[in-house]
Formats: structure tokens, sequence, C-alpha cells
């Protein structure tokens, strides 16, 4: 993250912090504007961390990781004995 992009979250929170600001004098102690207060100083904390300690960046790839499934036929002897867990029916062995 930029120094650009964490001074852009910074005045996101700071704006939301008004906005909660407003709730709490409209709504007072209700139980909603407390855990939305809970939730920014939560978000607060958090952004604190990461400006301290970004977390490590993960390598993307251009293309996403797709398996390609034909269509035809498999061959049926490859699943003889295998378990039906989970199917909805009780193991069997498997015929043809």
């Amino acid at each position: 993250m930029t120094r650009s992009e964490i001074a852009e979250l910074r005045y996101a929170v700071g704006q939301l912090r008004q906005c909660v600001g407003a709730l709490r004098s409209h709504y007072g102690e209700a139980n909603e504007v407390r855990r939305l207060e809970n939730d920014l100083e939560r978000l607060v904390i958090d952004a604190d961390e990461f400006e301290q300690a970004p977390p490590a960046q993960v390598a993307r790839s251009g293309e996403p990781n797709v398996i390609y499934v034909p269509d035809s036929k498999s061959d049926e002897a490859a699943w003889m004995g295998a378990q039906d867990e989970g199917l909805g029916f009780h193991s069997r062995p498997r015929t043809k």
C-alpha cells in the first residue's frame, strides 16, 4: 500500500468517525451506535498495524488457474471400489 493509499484510508476513517459521531448525537447510547463505534476503533487499530507492518504482497499471475474437464465419458474402471461417501446413498460395489 502506498503512502497516498494510506492517507486516503486515514481520510476515509476520519469521515466515518464524523458520521458515527453524528449518529451518536442523534441516537445517543443505542446498541447499534456503540457497535459502530467499536467497529470504527477496530478499523483504526487495524489501519495503524497495517501502516507499521504491512503484510507481504502475494504474487498474482496474469491468468487464473483453469483446469479443463472434458465432456467425454471417463474410464469407469478408474472408479471401481471408490467410496460413495457424501453422495446420499450407502457404499456399494460400482458396476458398469
